[in-house]
């Protein structure tokens, strides 16, 4: 297929599914880990292999702000999405090591109006055509982390410092 297309030097991976769920219905889980981990996984790895083949390429894959906590209404998807950043780290960090050419690029966006936007109380809900300007900027300028929007990255430093204790009683 790549043949046909005349090769592959951009591959955006957004594998991404996820449901609330309060009653921890497992089959909303499973699809979710089905999509968000084993999908994920297996696009990832044929695209980091392909490029690393042919010696250069760039792999954008789009996670969450939500992988970086938990979430009690949505606890598989928020755990998906950390896979997906310790995943893409382990390739970058593969990628530096084998000095491949391979640049991987993890979006981590915040709320954005689609469909993937849910529950009640959302704040900093950007557009579309803003998340996929800076998305497209993050692109170009090959940034290796970027948040979506940009003030999303306040957040995501302000949810890596809440303490455990505080934490688990949001």
């Amino acid at each position: 297929m790549t043949n046909q297309l005349g090769g592959l030097d951009l591959l955006i991976l957004s594998s991404g599914t996820g449901d609330l769920n309060d009653a921890l219905d497992f089959e909303i889980e499973k699809r979710t880990i089905d999509t968000n981990v084993t999908g994920f996984t297996c696009v990832a790895d044929w695209a980091f292999n392909y490029f690393q083949n042919q010696k250069s390429g760039h792999l954008v894959a789009i996670s969450s702000v939500g992988g970086l906590r938990g979430n009690r209404v949505a606890p598989a998807y928020n755990a998906t999405k950390a896979y997906q950043i310790n995943y893409l780290e382990g390739l970058r960090q593969k990628a530096t090591k084998l000095n491949a050419g391979i640049v991987i690029t993890d979006v981590r966006p915040g709320f954005v109006d689609t469909a993937m936007a849910k529950g009640d109380g959302q704040f900093w809900v950007a557009p579309v055509e803003k998340a996929t300007k800076q998305i497209f900027e993050a692109i170009m300028r090959k940034k290796k982390i970027v948040y979506v929007t940009k003030r999303w990255g306040i957040v995501a430093a302000i949810l890596k410092r809440i303490p455990r204790q505080i934490f688990d009683r949001m």
